[in-house]
């Protein structure tokens, strides 16, 4: 059905990434989506019709996007925890653009 996503896949995808976070470094947002994948391209069909099978393992679609440039790939439900470990991996390297909020400190109301 769906070729088996390799680690080649894998690194592929974060690679380009990683791409996309050093683009949007001067201007944009990278904009990631994680969804359940069932295999299907094609809406359902109508009445009359078989209905598709339904897929013993579910799958993951992720994409990304950062204005016109998306990229996108499919993971197996059991690669999922390796994918967020790399992507969580991937998040703290690039993610120095963030401002530290400044700490106000409230007044605490005086006791008699």
């Amino acid at each position: 059905m769906y070729e088996q996503l390799t680690n080649e896949f894998l690194l592929q995808f974060l690679a380009e990434l990683t791409k996309l976070f050093d683009k949007s470094r001067l201007s944009g947002a990278v904009s990631l989506t994680i969804k359940r994948f069932n295999g299907h391209n094609k809406p359902v069909p109508r009445k009359g019709r078989p209905p598709l099978p339904t897929p013993t393992e579910y799958l993951c679609l992720v994409r990304a996007s950062l204005r016109n440039k998306k990229i996108s790939t499919i993971i197996h439900s059991k690669d999922v925890n390796k994918f967020q470990q790399a992507y969580w991996n991937l998040l703290k390297t690039n993610i120095s653009g963030l401002k530290k909020l400044k700490k106000t400190k409230s007044a605490k109301p005086k006791v008699h």
